[in-house]
């Protein structure tokens, strides 16, 4: 149980670390002029050719700009960008709001809106991918980077983003259906884990609440801030002294520590390996690895996280995804504008919202995240012949799924869409005095 607390924990840690970079993204392409023309220069021709000639023109497009070779709708026009660009934004008020990725719910957002998982994936990544370029690769607000860290590390990742992109590939090919089955498998699982540790946290932060302590709804709290102290198994792996040796925290500790560059590398891999399959970036595994594994101090692991994600996440958008027809760019492009403006409504919210209801509301998209998925599962096994459902019970599950997903979801965008509005003269008064 002790186990399960911390990993849940550290994994939120690196999702709230994840979610800040995006915010700081956010800000930086908002407020710089020759970022906003960029970015309209990269979506004025999604508009031209997604609403007046977008089934004429999508057989000729690229495949590497989501041509009809990937997946039909990757040429759709006015819908999808539409319904993208408010998936980008639910996105990113649940990241500004709650201070943790609401990247999590933009696979089963997208899937439950009729799109191929592999090339949700694809997209995802390429998101991450363009929002880092437009807000820099590598931000100055990163924190502590450990550069040679990060350099070994980033051995393991691409290989590991190489292995999960071919695994994609060949799943697809063989039967793609059998593809949208596996990547619903590992977010059931993933989001199962988080929902349960969410719910949790948030049971145990009403109760803390109750008794007047002060938790608030977006810091990480109950660990180790600093992560400067070890477990057993920090200090074991570290004590194996298998050359080269990676030196880190030397603010923590005189002359820095240290640990062989394997246990780096096979950490990169897992977590290159997972980035590629679902499509998130890999960050929330990397946090847990590296404080409750390998005993790297949190500040260190923050900067060092981001670092990694933006040159993994690029590797396996390009090479292993676009290239081979598998992004969706319109897609990509309407999530890119509609995180924008979600992140800064989120973002205000905060102020004027108790931090317990947020907790409550993330424990909740995560959940409903979860059921989408596990929901959605039958209907792809019976379209393999493997469990013998009826079709009518499996698209009556799936309709569930989504229906739950899309109320909680909506219901919680609404929420803080309409907080923002109805306490817009005060979030102004704290600007003019800021």
């Amino acid at each position: 149980m002790k186990f399960f607390s911390q990993w849940g924990e550290f994994m939120m840690m690196g999702a709230r670390a994840f979610a800040k970079w995006e915010i700081e993204n956010s800000n930086t392409i908002l407020r710089d002029r020759k970022r906003l023309i960029a970015l309209g220069l990269l979506i004025i021709p999604i508009i031209i050719v997604g609403i007046a000639f977008a089934d004429e023109v999508a057989g000729a497009l690229p495949q590497f700009l989501g041509g009809k070779k990937a997946y039909s709708p990757a040429y759709y026009g006015t819908f999808i960008f539409v319904v993208s660009i408010l998936i980008g934004a639910m996105a990113g008020l649940i990241t500004g709001c709650i201070g943790a990725g609401g990247g999590f719910i933009i696979t089963p957002a997208l899937m439950s809106a009729g799109i191929k998982g592999i090339l949700v994936v694809g997209t995802d990544l390429f998101h991450i991918f363009a929002k880092a370029i437009m807000g820099s690769v590598i931000h100055r607000k990163l924190g502590n980077v450990s550069v040679p860290l990060a350099a070994v590390f980033l051995i393991g990742s691409i290989s590991g983003a190489t292995l999960g992109g071919y695994i994609q590939r060949v799943i697809y090919e063989t039967n793609p259906v059998m593809s949208d089955a596996f990547i619903t498998v590992v977010y059931s699982f993933m989001l199962g884990f988080l929902g349960l540790y969410a719910g949790t946290d948030f049971l145990k932060a009403r109760k803390a609440a109750k008794e007047r302590l002060p938790l608030g709804g977006g810091e990480a709290h109950g660990g180790k801030e600093e992560g400067a102290e070890m477990g057993a198994l920090p200090k074991k792996l570290q004590s194996i002294k298998l050359p080269p040796m990676v030196k880190f925290d030397y603010d923590f500790v005189p002359g820095g520590r240290g640990i062989s560059w394997v246990f780096l590398v096979l950490s990169g891999f897992l977590v290159g390996l997972l980035a590629a399959i679902m499509g998130v970036g890999g960050g929330f595994v990397t946090f847990p690895i590296f404080v409750y594994v390998m005993g790297i101090s949190s500040m260190t692991t923050v900067g060092t996280d981001i670092f990694q994600i933006i040159f993994t996440a690029s590797y396996a958008a390009i090479t292993q995804y676009a290239i081979y027809g598998f992004i969706f760019y319109t897609l990509a492009m309407g999530m890119l504008l509609g995180s924008l403006i979600g992140i800064q409504v989120g973002a205000m919210v905060t102020k004027v919202v108790p931090g317990i209801t947020i907790r409550g509301f993330y424990a909740l998209a995560i959940i409903a995240g979860f059921v989408n998925r596990i929901f959605a599962l039958p209907a792809r096994l019976q379209q393999m012949d493997v469990i013998p459902l009826s079709k009518q019970f499996c698209y009556v599950l799936e309709q569930i799924g989504i229906y739950a997903f899309f109320i909680i979801i909506g219901g919680f965008a609404v929420w803080v869409t309409a907080t923002f509005f109805k306490n817009i003269r005060v979030l102004k008064g704290e600007e003019a005095r800021t």
